[in-house]
């Protein structure tokens, strides 16, 4: 598995543009996405079945829509946050109805 947590210097509107332009199919070997506020933007938190998948999601639906998210947001784009990689001891995903959170 590979996980890690990525700090963007986004507002939730640019978030909210990302992901519909993202689209709801799920990623192919997404395990968890968790995005968190935190101060000067937003925390992602993910796990996926492997690095290589995760980097597959990211070019092939993510980063074709990024400047066009960002222009309608009335922002710019920046540049690609490091991911600060976790070593994944246990992970345990429980049913649940998807919510939005505010």
């Amino acid at each position: 598995m590979y996980a890690f947590t990525q700090d963007l210097p986004i507002t939730t509107d640019v978030y909210a543009r990302i992901m519909e332009g993202v689209g709801t199919a799920p990623p192919a070997g997404c395990i968890v996405h968790a995005v968190a506020r935190i101060d000067g933007g937003l925390r992602y938190i993910d796990i996926w079945e492997s690095r290589q998948a995760c980097d597959r999601f990211l070019q092939e639906r993510v980063h074709p829509i990024l400047q066009a998210a960002f222009s309608a947001a009335g922002a710019t784009l920046p540049p690609e946050p490091d991911r600060d990689e976790m070593e994944l001891i246990d992970v345990r995903v429980f049913p649940l109805t998807p919510i939005e959170v505010g």
